[in-house]
Parts: structure tokens; C-alpha cells; sequence
């Protein structure tokens, strides 16, 4: 039997197996662009999957993309676990019941984005305290660390696209902000039901086999070529339940309101959010108003935000919440097994034969957005997404996945092996942008696509010194679209800026890149400083004062001349402009490279710098630290200062007047031995020889020393973001290769998260240098 015969027959045993089932589609579908009917029996038994929603964040979030819009959802709690990263691990001094306190916090704000009915029921709730998932609580946390703290720490991330086709960036669709049950939604007109049954495949594959499958974790051989993958199976996403009323009456004008399940749930989406800073925005109300009022519709007694009373809402609400806390163990670990039995099938895809782990196969539930910063739609309602709302993308001899809610059918399914997504869906609140699902960031096709993004950027390196010259010539170039070409890269190159993509002002955040500047971002201060502030991407400030080369100071001026504030300081440049000179210098360069190139090199300097070929000893992670920050400060990584952060700092300096008591006390005694005092009762450790006791005094004090190093290390790093270069702009053979040199475990620089997404890393020789 041939290899590909042979691939065939394993992707036939293992899309029978138990572990992933696969039905067709009782529609029709459409494929290459072309429709063919899929006939399969519809699994009567079918229902939603009560299972933990959280919004959809691409793990493929590897680079930001060249549009600045952020519109993603921030999770302070993400930050604030993250601080934990930030810091040495030999500097971390936790303690038991503030950890508890913290998780606990943590639990409150983590339920934002899970179906309001998921929260409050005993089956279809999935949010579990600490013990619930030990394993996946600790994934992103250094091993070394693990034993003193279990918390979440997600690792930021940024989108990108390099895999999504070009015409599905620019494709629209209309954001509807009316949800409806997925129980009942109507299918499209003409939309046809197969009745006549399909045969189901033979198991010929045990499941206890399937699982033994490999989990590649080395780099597949690069296709050379636009194909991706020959052969693809998996059983596409998971739905969020659908909505359960809790019949809990809010008032208007002090008299209770009937409500429809419908409008129920976005007035509890409302209720929950009471106690936050979200109430203070008057965007945020009334985005949230005007797309409630097209669900109450024009005659319901309800026409006034201000004459509502969401408080019996939120006061059930917290009720139930408390509820769930007192769960037992017991119930708590039935719950945990129902959502993994359920989630089981959705969580592995069959790459050429190889068990790949999916990234984010969970659609994200309905919601209110809240965006970043100053973001024009929050408050708006993100809609419930519907399989017809979803392309899934599949090989073309796979079974296309069943549709798991009754009566409805996936919008397409597409073979492209040109790609690496398995799904696609538009964003709810910004129609132009799309969700998309891919493998795991510790998949095979993610790792060759990392280790080409990095190899690239080396590949930079050789061609910069070129590059700079050609574009510091062009400062004073005769044609004017030449010199703003050549400012614009500059500017990129020199400060990290991303491109920036035009955008329309009422669909997206007033964020900005480089092609994107207004007059009024860019001050010229002679004789040649420039004064930046605007809001880039995830709406961060940039704000700095950088000086820049006289020419092109010079040009910087000329460009702003006779403009207005609001005016392009760019006017004849836009991003496809910009690449596509990029790229007549070196191939596949963007801006993104240059980010990637700088970063990485950055990196590579300062830790030559700083440990100058030698062992640097116990300080190896504070310099690791240091250098991570120049990074983080080049590239405008920023986050604000996390909530725990003073409660933190006040612990730890209880803590040194704790020890430095203790310092009193031994010094106390030590003065006592010496002039030969009688002992002080039957304490042993009062009574110690002189040589322990100023022993003990000497560890003491460098215990105080160390958490004083900790709390100038936690105040420093506070609104500086390390993790987003770590994880997707540094190259990580150089920590990788660094730590080798300098004998530091990789587990102090890298998470477990990262160890597996970087394990294509893990054996560069300890001489690589970027």
C-alpha cells in the first residue's frame, strides 16, 4: 500500500472513531464554489453543549495586523496574572490566603463574557473555583513557579492574518444587533433538508488508539509552495447554550416590566455590569440603549434608560453567583467532566494523519461589547452567532462536521489547503474583521510558520544597511510620494511603528499607524525632535519625544505645511503603497518584519550588553527583565497598572518589617551570647551559638534585600506589558540559546504555554546569536 492510500485509510478509521464524529450536513453546501448536496440522518438527540463561553481570542494572534483598530476585548484580570510573569521567580513570595483572595477576584470577572443562564446553573455552569482545573490553570505559568502560586496567566497576543485570504479582510457584512434563539432561527429561503440517511463509516480504530496519536511538536518540512495541509478532519466549534429566562422582574419607573426571553437577556447582559466603571460612560449607555430599544421595539413601555431599574436583576444575580461558590467538590468535578465530555470531540483536529491540537474552538457567546480604551461601539450588543454564520474549511475527502443545533446548517464549506484556518466567522461588532479558528499554537503548521516569520526577519538583517541608505537618500527627493515613502519607513524602522490601514470613524476606534498619522500626532521641535501622541492600536497612547535626522525633520515640516490638525500627514500614502515598495526591497517585507526585526535585535544587544558573554549568577532573570522592557518600551507595549498591584506592594513591605524585626531580635541575642548571658528560657532558636546566629543574621538580610529588589522590580514593570514581545515579536532561540550560555532553566523566561508553542526552538545551539 502507498503512503497516500495509506494516509486515506487513517483518515477514514480515525474520523469513525468516538473521539472525533463527524455527521454531513442535512443541507446543502457548497464547495469550491460550487453547490453539491450532502445527505446524512439529523441526530434527534442533538443539544446545545452548556459549556464555559469565553470570548473568542485567536491563539494564531501572533503579530498585530497593519489595521490598528481594537477592537478585541481586554481582560484586566489577564494583566494582572501577568505582573506574576514580569517578576523573577526567585523574588515571587506568595502566600496561600491572598492567593485564594485573588483568584476569587479573578473568578468575579471572568464570567463577563459566559451566557448569563451558563453562570447559574449547576449543569450548565463551567466556571469552577481554583481546584477545579489545576492543569489548565497552571499552563501559563513557569514550571519553577507552579508549587507557590496556581493562577491564570494568558499570554497577550496579537492577530495575524498571514493566513486569511485578502478578499475575506475587505469582505462586509451587516452587523445585526437583534439575538435570537438558536433554538428557532429560521433558515434561508430555499435552504433544503435532506430526509434520506447516510451510512456511517466503520470503526475500525479503538479510542484509547486515537489518543495515542501523534502530537507533533517538531516543525513539519516547509511545502515549498502555497499548500498547507493534504488532508484535513475536525468536527468544527462549539456553540454557547441558549438562554434560559430566570423570570426575575427589573422596574420602569418603579413598576415591574414583562419582558420577552429575548429581551430579558440583554437587560441581564446590562444588570450584571452595575458595579462597574462601564455605568460612568455615557457611550457606553447609550450605545447600549439604542440597540436594546430595536429588540423592545418602538411601542414597549420602555423608552428611557434613565427610568429603568436593573437592580432586582443584579441582585438575583449576585445571588445565584453566590450560590455557585458554595458548590461542593463533588459538584464542581461533575461539572468539570461534563464540559470536557462534551468539548472532547472539538478540541483535536487530524492534520495529514497527525493529532493537532485545536486553538479556540469555542464561538463566543452574546454580549455587550466593551472594547478598549475610548471605543466608539462599546455597549453595543454583540449578537449570538448562528452556524449559518460560520465557513468551515475542511479537506475534500473529510465528512463535513454535523451541525450540532437542530434545523440549521453552516453557511459553506470551503477545501482551501492554502490556508490554516479551519473557521471563519464575521465579528458582530465589526463586520469587516473577522473571527477566525486555527490549530493551537503548539501545532506543527504554527510552529513552521513561526520559525518562517523569525527566519525572515533574519533574512532583514542582511538587507538593512541597504535599505537605510536608499531611504535616507530619498528624504529629499524631488517627487513627493518617494519622500513620504521614505520618512514613513523610516519612522517604522526606527521607532517600531505598525503601518496603519484607513478606516471609517464611526465603525472603528480613532486609532492610528504610521501611514495613518494626522498633522496634529506629529509636533516638529527644533532643531530636530518630534513631539508624537496619538492612540494606536488596542487604542494605547503612543506618546514620546524622539529625535530624528535633520532631512528628515525637514521633510516632517514641509509635509505639514498649509494642512489642517485633522489633515493626513501622509496624504498621498495608504499601507498598500508602502508594502508594496517594501517588498520591490526585499521579498515579504512589511512593516511587521521591520517590527519583528527590531525587536528581536533589540533583545540580542542588550543581553550582550548586559552580561557580556558571562554567567551573570543570581541576577540572570533581572537582566532577562531588563532587557525584555527595552523591548517592551520600543514597541509601545503598555498596560495599565493592575488592580492588585498596590495590595501587592504593601504585602511585600509588611513582610520586610516582619524580617527586619526578626534582624532585631537576632541581633539582640547575638550581642547576648557574646558578653555571655544566661540563655532566654527553653526557646532553642534564642539560644543559639554565635557563628548561627549570625549566620541566620546574614540570610535575613538577604531575604530583605531580595523583596526590596522585588517591590523596585513590581513598581518598575507595572504599566509595562513583557509578555505580547515575548510572545510574538522576540525570536525565541535567542532567550532560548541565552539561557543555555548563561546556564538559567528555560522554565524562569518561558511559560508552559510558551515551551509548547516554542518547542521547534528548544535545541539551537547555545552559540545563536540573531
Amino acid at each position: 500500500m502507498n503512503s497516500s492510500e495509506s494516509k486515506k485509510d487513517k483518515q477514514r478509521e480515525l474520523s469513525s472513531s468516538s473521539t472525533l464524529p463527524c455527521k454531513r450536513c442535512p443541507s446543502e453546501v457548497e464547495s469550491s464554489g460550487q453547490g453539491f448536496a450532502k445527505k446524512a440522518k439529523l441526530d434527534d438527540s442533538s443539544a446545545a453543549v452548556n459549556s464555559k463561553q469565553t470570548s473568542v481570542k485567536e491563539e494564531e494572534e501572533e503579530e498585530e495586523d497593519d489595521d490598528d483598530d481594537g477592537d478585541e476585548e481586554e481582560e484586566e484580570e489577564e494583566e494582572e496574572d501577568d505582573e506574576e510573569d514580569d517578576i523573577p521567580i526567585s523574588n515571587r513570595i506568595t502566600k496561600k490566603s491572598s492567593v485564594k483572595a485573588e483568584e476569587e477576584e479573578d473568578e468575579d470577572d471572568e464570567e463577563d463574557d459566559i451566557p448569563i443562564s451558563n453562570r447559574i446553573t449547576k449543569k450548565s455552569s463551567v466556571k469552577v473555583e481554583e481546584e477545579e482545573d489545576e492543569d489548565d490553570e497552571e499552563d501559563d505559568i513557569p514550571i519553577s513557579n507552579r508549587i507557590k502560586k496556581k493562577s491564570s496567566v494568558k499570554a497577550e497576543e496579537e492577530e495575524d492574518e498571514d493566513d486569511i485570504p485578502i478578499s475575506h479582510r475587505a469582505r462586509k457584512t451587516p452587523s445585526v444587533p437583534v439575538i435570537s434563539k438558536s433554538s428557532s432561527r429560521k433558515k434561508p429561503n430555499g435552504a433544503a433538508v435532506a430526509s434520506s440517511s447516510g451510512k456511517t463509516r466503520k470503526n475500525n480504530k479503538s479510542k484509547e488508539s486515537l489518543k495515542k496519536d501523534t502530537q507533533s511538536s517538531k516543525v513539519l518540512q516547509s511545502s515549498g509552495g502555497a499548500q498547507k495541509w493534504t488532508t484535513l478532519v475536525h468536527n468544527g466549534v462549539i456553540f454557547p447554550p441558549p438562554y434560559k429566562p430566570h423570570g426575575v422582574k427589573m422596574l420602569y419607573k418603579g413598576k415591574p416590566v414583562n419582558l420577552t426571553a429575548e429581551q430579558e437577556e440583554v437587560a441581564t447582559m446590562y444588570a450584571v455590569m452595575l458595579d462597574t466603571d462601564y455605568m460612568n460612560n455615557p457611550k457606553f449607555k447609550e450605545n447600549f440603549m439604542n440597540d436594546w430599544r430595536i429588540i423592545l421595539g418602538r411601542n414597549h413601555v420602555i423608552q428611557s434608560l434613565e427610568d429603568c431599574d436593573f437592580r432586582p436583576i443584579y441582585e438575583w444575580y449576585q445571588k445565584e453567583k453566590e450560590k455557585k461558590k458554595q458548590m461542593s467538590t463533588e459538584e464542581k468535578k461533575a461539572i468539570k467532566e461534563e464540559k470536557m465530555k462534551a468539548e472532547e470531540k472539538y478540541m483535536w483536529a487530524i492534520v495529514d494523519g497527525v493529532k493537532e491540537k485545536v486553538g479556540n474552538f469555542r464561538v463566543e457567546p452574546p454580549g455587550l461589547f466593551r472594547g478598549r480604551g475610548e471605543h466608539p461601539k462599546m455597549g453595543k450588543l454583540k449578537r449570538r452567532i448562528h452556524p449559518s454564520d460560520i465557513t468551515l474549511n475542511i479537506g475534500k475527502d473529510a465528512p463535513i462536521p454535523e451541525c450540532p443545533i437542530p434545523g440549521e446548517r453552516w453557511k459553506e464549506i470551503r477545501h482551501d489547503n492554502t490556508v490554516t484556518w479551519l473557521a471563519y466567522w464575521s465579528d458582530p461588532i465589526n463586520p469587516k474583521e473577522f473571527k477566525y479558528v486555527f490549530l493551537a499554537a503548539s501545532s506543527s503548521l504554527k510552529g513552521q510558520s513561526d520559525k518562517e516569520k523569525y527566519e525572515k526577519a533574519r533574512l532583514l538583517k542582511e538587507h538593512i544597511d541597504g535599505i537605510r541608505a536608499a531611504y535616507s537618500k530619498d528624504f529629499t527627493s524631488e517627487d513627493p510620494l518617494k519622500r513620504q515613502i521614505a520618512v514613513a519607513t523610516y519612522l517604522i524602522d526606527k521607532l517600531a511603528l505598525r503601518a496603519g490601514n484607513e478606516k471609517d470613524d464611526e465603525e472603528a476606534a480613532d486609532t492610528v499607524g504610521c501611514c495613518t498619522l494626522k498633522v496634529g500626532n506629529v509636533e516638529p521641535v527644533p532643531p530636530n525632535t518630534l513631539k508624537f501622541d496619538f492612540l494606536g492600536k488596542d487604542s494605547i497612547r503612543y506618546q514620546r519625544d524622539v529625535q530624528v535626522e535633520k532631512a528628515a525633520f525637514k521633510a516632517i515640516k514641509k509635509f505639514r505645511s498649509g494642512k489642517r490638525e485633522d489633515d493626513d500627514l501622509f496624504e498621498l500614502l495608504d499601507t498598500n503603497k508602502l508594502n508594496a515598495h517594501l517588498k520591490s526591497l526585499m521579498p515579504g517585507l512589511t512593516a511587521k518584519v521591520f517590527r519583528t526585526y527590531n525587536a528581536s535585535i533589540t533583545l540580542q544587544r542588550e543581553l550582550d550588553r548586559l552580561t557580556n558573554g558571562r554567567t551573570p549568577g543570581d541576577h540572570a532573570v533581572e537582566k532577562y527583565l531588563i532587557a525584555n522592557k527595552q523591548v517592551a518600551i520600543l514597541c509601545n507595549h503598555q498596560r495599565s497598572a493592575p488592580k492588585t498591584h498596590d495590595e501587592q506592594i504593601s504585602r511585600l513591605r509588611n513582610k520586610i518589617e516582619e524580617l527586619k524585626a526578626v534582624l532585631d531580635e537576632l541581633r539582640s541575642d547575638l550581642v547576648r551570647v557574646e558578653k555571655g548571658k544566661p540563655q532566654v528560657g527553653k526557646t532553642t532558636k534564642r539560644n543559639l551559638a554565635p557563628e548561627a546566629l549570625k549566620k541566620k543574621i546574614d540570610q535575613t538580610n538577604v531575604k530583605i534585600v531580595r523583596i526590596e529588589k522585588q517591590i523596585e522590580t513590581k513598581e518598575d514593570m507595572k504599566n509595562v506589558a513583557l509578555g505580547t514581545s515575548k510572545t510574538n515579536y522576540l525570536d525565541p532561540r535567542i532567550s532560548v540559546a541565552w539561557c543555555k550560555r548563561n546556564e538559567v532553566p528555560i522554565e524562569k523566561i518561558f511559560t508552559k504555554t510558551h515551551l509548547q508553542k516554542f518547542a521547534w526552538a528548544m535545541d539551537v545551539h547555545p552559540d545563536f546569536s540573531f
